[in-house]
């Protein structure tokens, strides 16, 4: 049995969807082990955390801008990877502030162990917000933009 880069991916693939930590495959002469470490949450909001004091201390008309939630529906990560915006270097972003998207249409890439995944809106409506930036590092579900 030969393990093709592809049939490799596509289990890479099946494990971090289905929050796996670990598949192994084996036959009589090789054997495959896909392993993912498991995510360490309380570490990505310690900093928020930090922060929160901060933004309290601040003028009264400053805190109430900031604790304001973010209207629309969330679009959020279904896996650990980077975040683009647009399909290539350079390319129009498939998305912007103030834009119009249907449901299942493409708002972003999410790139995942070499492999480019596309995200699509579950909701039709207007983007109000974007929360990351451009090659940015996201966690599985961190919010990527709200649509309203």
């Amino acid at each position: 049995m030969k393990f093709e880069i592809e049939y490799i991916e596509q289990l890479a693939k099946v494990v971090s969807e289905n929050d796996l930590t670990e598949i192994t495959l084996e036959d009589a002469e090789k054997a495959i082990v896909i392993k993912r470490e498991k995510q360490q949450i309380q570490v990505a909001a310690a900093p928020v955390a930090a922060a929160v004091p901060a933004v309290q201390s601040q003028p009264e008309e400053k805190a109430e801008e900031k604790e304001e939630a973010p209207k629309g529906t969330p679009v959020t990560s279904p896996m650990v990877g980077t975040y683009y915006s647009a399909p290539s270097p350079g390319a129009k972003p498939f998305v912007n502030i103030g834009s119009t998207v249907s449901a299942g249409q493409v708002v972003c890439i999410i790139e995942a162990m070499k492999l480019m995944n596309e995200i699509e809106a579950e909701v039709s409506g207007k983007v109000t917000k974007i929360c990351v930036q451009d090659g940015q590092a996201v966690e599985y579900g961190q919010v990527l933009m709200y649509i309203e």
